[in-house]
């Protein structure tokens, strides 16, 4: 699973707390700029440390006053005389995988910590193919963040993930009638849960967190060029139209976001339904999907692909 933030909370002792899935993390600038992430749990009592975000010198438990440095050390332990075996040096905050790209912070949930390399490999390693597509389609840290919308979809991350992926594998990006998209459009999907969308001036992004097995939270993040940013009519218009934008999918036009959510939350019942097992893959369009599923399999099973 990935956990994206954006790298406008830039300040030296910045930090923002978040949850993917049962995972509580917070991402922090410690004095000198250099950016950590860790399991916001406290290692006393299980106490959460962080909450929301905002700029502090430290992390101190609620609970019974564990401190923590913006470094993840153990700075001071309350009500441990007599303990016995007790190193503070192991006491740290538990650290996660954490690397800048472009604009994104980008957070990796899974084993092994390797922070000397995180900013190196995150390209090639973490997004794959993805990093050289957006790279050579406009994907800059000079876009500046706008807003961000959230929706709360009935059901589970991996139906919705499988309907958007083969969406913008089948889908043509309709030009409207004041530019707002420019001449083409790119899209890059990074396994497992996280889109992001290139088109004209805008750039937007998808993350997918799953909530229980029937019900997920989409964010969406928009970012637009610089040279815009005073342009308020044009900023509310395109959001506006953003969630009306029209996609040609097999020969007939979709709205993009409400007829997505509501063709995701009908596919989640019928599989729950008794009528249903397997169905089978259309070769020549659903690639994507088919895809999807194999690097699905390949995690659940343990198996390489």
């Amino acid at each position: 699973m990935w956990g994206c933030e954006w790298e406008s909370w830039k300040p030296h002792m910045a930090s923002q707390e978040s949850r993917l899935g049962n995972v509580e993390f917070v991402v922090c600038r410690d004095a000198i700029g250099e950016l950590h992430a860790f399991h916001n749990v406290c290692r006393h009592h299980a106490s959460l440390l962080a909450c929301g975000s905002g700029q502090k010198t430290c992390f101190q438990c609620p609970y019974h006053g564990w401190t923590y440095g913006l470094d993840g050390v153990l700075l001071k332990a309350t009500r441990i005389a007599g303990i016995k075996n007790f190193n503070k040096n192991d006491f740290g905050l538990i650290p996660i995988k954490v690397a800048t790209w472009g604009p994104f912070v980008v957070a990796r949930f899974d084993n092994g910590f390797s922070k000397e390399t995180a900013d190196d490999t995150v390209g090639d390693e973490w997004l794959g193919s993805a990093s050289d597509l957006l790279s050579r389609n406009g994907i800059d840290t000079s876009l500046p963040h706008v807003c961000r919308r959230e929706y709360i979809i009935e059901c589970n991350w991996k139906t919705y993930e499988r309907v958007s992926v083969q969406r913008c594998e089948s889908g043509q990006v309709e030009q409207n009638d004041f530019d707002r998209l420019g001449t083409k459009a790119t899209y890059a999907f990074v396994y497992p849960n996280f889109m992001i969308n290139r088109y004209g001036p805008w750039m937007d992004t998808n993350l997918v967190v799953p909530l229980d097995a029937t019900r997920c939270k989409v964010i969406f993040d928009y970012f637009l060029d610089q040279s815009l940013l005073d342009d308020q009519k044009f900023i509310d218009r395109s959001l506006k139209d953003s969630e009306q934008v029209q996609f040609i999918s097999e020969h007939r036009a979709v709205d993009l976001q409400m007829e997505d959510i509501a063709l995701c939350e009908g596919v989640q019942r019928g599989l729950e339904s008794p009528a249903y097992s397997v169905g089978r893959y259309a070769p020549s369009v659903e690639m994507a999907m088919h895809h999807f599923h194999c690097l699905l399999h390949a995690n659940l099973s343990g198996d390489d692909w």
